[in-house]
């Protein structure tokens, strides 16, 4: 009878994120920044120009390109420079990653307060990119992104299932486990919702698997590198306690990381997370988080 009543909110709870996914999410400015790096004739002028006209998205991509866990050897103080030296994939991949954020944003409350969520989010995405190449793997672009929307799942629940997410909350602040606590009321996880609206924006498969396994990448059957490097910069803002989220109190670090990104012991790992808490101090510290 309780596996009948979990299926019956998780099919009623995928109906509604269909609603949610039909609601008009990009401003004109993003989709004709979309179509233009779409297009292989677009020039940095043009696509410069175009960025140019939505200041917030503006200000976002230069911060970013800015932030000291990026990890960019120069600053950059024109989205001309920032196009030049990121690429207009990479360019591509953060318009669309801060679109979706974005989207799903609502007003702050006790349940989420947006300006933790987006340093949370902001930080995780940063150190992604600066792990995966600290660590040899050339996919600092897709770390950030998928760093950057890892918990995306989590405004989605605040905004559009506001009652399930009050009772989620609760019931962890009663220690039930996030991912129980979200099955329980709602049929869904947060990781499941991120997936969903990752594929219904049609991001690579490998990005969307990302956002659904980062609790445990052990059971993402591809068992990849990216997922492994989301889950480790995710528990390292817990480890350090530097822009870290509520909802991840207790978060467990799944071991199989550990072979995945090559790392030999956990005292390997702890000597590897415990060098990145200067970064981390400076970069919650700098103006990518002011905006």
């Amino acid at each position: 009878m309780e596996e009948q009543v979990k299926q019956e909110r998780r099919t009623k709870s995928e109906i509604a994120l269909s609603n949610v996914y039909n609601l008009p999410a990009m401003s004109a400015t993003m989709l004709e920044v979309s179509k233009l790096l779409d297009d292989p004739s677009t020039n940095t002028a043009a696509l410069s120009r175009m960025i140019g006209k939505d200041q917030g998205l503006s200000t976002k991509i230069l911060s970013i390109a800015n932030s000291p866990l990026y990890g960019l050897s120069r600053k950059v103080s024109t989205i001309d420079f920032a196009i030049l030296i990121i690429g207009y994939q990479d360019i591509k991949n953060i318009v669309v990653a801060l679109t979706m954020v974005d989207s799903f944003r609502n007003k702050s409350d006790k349940y989420l307060d947006q300006k933790e969520f987006w340093m949370h989010s902001m930080l995780t995405g940063t150190a992604c990119k600066r792990v995966a190449e600290d660590l040899g793997f050339r996919i600092g672009s897709e770390a950030f992104v998928a760093g950057l929307l890892h918990d995306l799942g989590m405004p989605v629940m605040h905004k559009f299932f506001r009652n399930e997410f009050e009772a989620i909350v609760d019931d962890f602040n009663n220690n039930t486990p996030l991912l129980e606590a979200e099955i329980n009321h709602l049929g869904l996880s947060h990781q499941e919702i991120g997936n969903f609206l990752a594929n219904k924006w049609q991001l690579p498969e490998h990005l969307s698997n990302s956002i659904m396994f980062h609790h445990k990448p052990s059971s993402n059957p591809e068992k990849d590198v990216l997922t492994s490097i989301v889950h480790l910069a995710d528990y390292m803002t817990q480890k350090l306690e530097i822009g870290n989220f509520y909802l991840d109190n207790n978060y467990e670090l799944d071991q199989s990381v550990l072979g995945t990104l090559g790392i030999s012991s956990e005292d390997e790992l702890d000597s590897f997370i415990e060098s990145y808490r200067e970064l981390f101090t400076t970069e919650i510290n700098s103006e990518t988080f002011l905006k």
